[in-house]
């Protein structure tokens, strides 16, 4: 068998992406790190490392995945689930979780730092996935409805409760584009629409600190040495690459002016370094992999592989379109990474084994 035959051109077309992609992530990461990670670590390469070994730990589990018939997680749906909720409950638990900025985001497993969120948004892909698939009719129905809405919304409340907004609106945001495309009526999806529209106002009001937040994106400039700092060196960082940039590794933003330079806001540093067209081709990027993920998905055998795989394109797309409205000052500040860009292992790992997982069904419909 030849390597065409063994391979298509969309797999490999993916597998390049996502190469490309958390290398190109790594490069920037050291970029917009080496400065911060030396004057707290005394070592430059402190957030390198720990990149690498996601993205180590993250090709294996997405070649390790997409060699495995994807029916098979159709069997272990509640335990993936049942372990993402422990997970999420354990960032609470003293000893376990890790509490960082006023948030408890993360839990310590073995000296390991692991953000349970970034879990959860696949396991629940996974969930939305097998249930959508088998009962297609019953969802045109709100009781058919429920089992889905209720296991996101136990996500949807742990997770904001940590408390993280922005991961709370990716996986709400998820949840809609996965029973639409599963075949939720027009009239749930409008009625759904509206409630989440309502709901992100409540929730800005429950806290001081997201109140704060929005007015800070309405005025910057009006606390600049507060809450609108952030968003101001974003921009700073923005309009000083123009369109060509300044040139890799020569960003000044990251010499302690933006804060999580090599995190939630890595798109300001390479909009400086390498201007308008570095951000455009990078948005490319993003585009072509989403695109070949639901390419993928459209050509399953089956409902079950094409949710899958439709599901994986639309967490990418979501979380993507939400890191850079918000560095671009689009949307109101929220931490949220970027997809094989930012800094933090179990991010890149988690996103490399969600595109394993749609490699093995374009390869197992390619042989059914």
């Amino acid at each position: 068998m030849t390597f065409k035959n063994r391979y298509s051109k969309t797999e490999i077309v993916v597998v390049a992406l996502v190469f490309l992609l958390t290398i190109f992530g790594c490069i920037m990461v050291y970029s917009a790190s080496c400065y911060s990670a030396n004057y707290r670590y005394h070592n430059q390469f402190f957030f390198l490392y720990k990149q690498i070994f996601g993205v180590i730990l993250g090709a294996f589990s997405m070649i390790v995945l997409s060699l495995i018939d994807y029916h098979i997680l159709k069997k272990y749906k509640y335990i993936i689930l049942a372990v993402s909720v422990v997970l999420l409950v354990l960032v609470f638990v003293p000893g376990f979780g890790v509490q960082s900025y006023g948030a408890n985001r993360w839990i310590n497993l073995l000296g390991v730092s692991i953000q349970p969120s970034e879990i959860a948004k696949f396991s629940l892909v996974l969930f939305l996935a097998c249930y959508l698939s088998e009962n297609h009719e019953k969802i045109k129905t709100f009781r058919g409805l429920l089992p889905a809405l209720i296991v996101a919304g136990t996500l949807c409340l742990l997770v904001i409760i940590e408390p993280s907004m922005s991961v709370t609106m990716c996986l709400a945001f998820v949840t809609l584009f996965m029973l639409i495309i599963g075949g939720m009526s027009k009239k749930h999806t409008l009625m759904f629409s509206s409630v989440g529209v309502v709901a992100v106002p409540v929730l800005i009001l429950l806290e001081p600190y997201r109140l704060k937040r929005l007015f800070a994106f309405i005025d910057p400039w009006a606390t600049p040495q507060g809450e609108g700092f952030q968003l101001i060196q974003s921009l700073y960082g923005l309009g000083n690459g123009g369109l060509f940039g300044v040139g890799l590794f020569q960003s000044r933003q990251k010499f302690l002016f933006l804060p999580f330079a090599e995190s939630d806001f890595i798109f300001s540093i390479i909009g400086e370094e390498l201007g308008f067209f570095g951000c455009l081709c990078l948005m490319a990027a993003f585009f072509a992999l989403v695109f070949f993920l639901f390419k993928i998905g459209l050509n399953a055998k089956d409902r079950f592989g094409c949710l899958l795989a439709c599901g994986v394109g639309i967490v990418i797309a979501v979380q993507t379109l939400l890191n850079i409205a918000v560095v671009t000052g689009s949307i109101p500040p929220t931490g949220l990474p970027l997809p094989f860009i930012s800094s933090g292992g179990t991010s890149v790992a988690v996103f490399m084994a969600g595109v394993g997982v749609a490699l093995s069904v374009s390869r197992h419909s390619r042989r059914t």
